[in-house]
């Protein structure tokens, strides 16, 4: 359903969902909803107000649900919404680190992969002791600076 933004008086949101306001006032009582009121005690409905009254008559009118059920729905949606951004806290915490290890052991493997190739070149001047038909592979690393391939030793034969 297409609403303007803005507060909706009880008798806009009754028309709205084929009400009677007595039924919206009911819904109040029992603390299904809590609209805002203005100075002079006016019931004035938010977009909020309209998208949960629209679920509580949808639970009651379509589905048969009591209000003690809407109740006890409402209260669960709540809660499976609040745990669900704690899981995507948690998420996102939990990728963060894993990105930040990714970097150091990608830097700390560029680091190895110096040295050794460092450690190859001084041996191959001195006379290694490395055999003339062994190649040392090192890693191969994407533009992303991610492990494509691990470290192979190829021995001809």
């Amino acid at each position: 359903m297409k609403r303007k933004k803005g507060f909706y008086s009880i008798s806009v949101v009754a028309k709205m969902f084929s009400v009677h306001q007595q039924t919206i006032r009911l819904y109040e009582k029992e603390g299904l909803i809590t609209p805002m009121r203005s100075a002079g005690n006016t019931r004035l409905f938010s977009e909020e107000d309209v998208d949960r009254l629209e679920q509580i008559i949808y639970l009651t009118h379509k589905i048969g649900v009591n209000l003690i059920g809407v109740e006890i729905i409402l209260k669960q949606q709540k809660k499976l919404k609040r745990l669900q951004g704690e899981i995507n806290k948690l998420f996102s915490q939990t990728s963060a680190q894993m990105d930040e290890e990714s970097e150091s052991l990608t830097a700390e493997l560029k680091k190895s992969s110096s040295n050794l190739l460092e450690m190859k070149q001084k041996n191959s001047t001195k006379g290694s002791s490395v055999k003339n038909d062994t190649k040392i592979v090192h890693p191969v690393v994407d533009e992303n600076d991610e492990l494509i391939d691990d470290w192979k030793i190829d021995y001809d034969e």
